[in-house]
């Protein structure tokens, strides 16, 4: 018998003053059996720090060929993919030729060995962003993972603060390669 996901629900108000956002969602994120929380949390931060109206998540790590978050334009045109962790190059190289920007947020024990590896190799995409958060950050939003969560995010100056409860959480990405 196959695992389910485990469902989380989200209230989250985001509060951008770099890009003048302000809103509230309400957000339902399935974690496959596989994924972790800190994974989970990266991409809820993910959804804070690009939110819009049409950013949606993608169906899981099950399905390939498709961005953990996206934004389609109402032609259909994918205007922003998103992915977190360490992608392949050749699924960097894909996600660059089907969508107008691509964002990857890098995280992870792993995450300087997998951009030092590969710099070279995304570089050359012209609309791709990489973006690296710090290992103590993106452990510290996974303890606040549980499955009814109340968030408020808030952005400015490129640096986000992720507010669950009585816990907050600053996050200053490192931007790798600015798109």
């Amino acid at each position: 018998m196959a695992l389910k996901a485990t469902i989380f629900k989200a209230e989250v108000q985001i509060s951008d003053m770099d890009r003048g956002y302000y809103a509230s969602h309400s957000l339902t994120l399935a974690r496959h059996p596989s994924e972790t929380d800190e994974r989970l949390m990266v991409r809820l931060l993910a959804f804070c720090l690009f939110a819009g109206e049409d950013l949606r998540f993608g169906r899981g790590l099950s399905t390939e060929d498709e961005a953990d978050l996206h934004e389609i334009d109402p032609t259909g045109l994918i205007e922003h993919w998103i992915d977190v962790g360490t992608p392949d190059p050749r699924e960097i190289r894909k996600a660059c030729g089907r969508a107008g920007q691509v964002t990857v947020l890098t995280y992870g024990r792993t995450a300087t060995a997998w951009w030092q590896q590969h710099r070279e190799t995304v570089s050359v995409q012209r609309n791709l962003a990489v973006l690296l958060l710090p290992v103590d950050v993106t452990e510290a939003l996974a303890a606040l993972a549980a499955r009814s969560m109340q968030v408020q995010c808030t952005v400015q100056d490129g640096l986000a603060w992720f507010t669950c409860g009585e816990t907050m959480v600053e996050v200053a990405p490192e931007r790798l390669l600015p798109a």
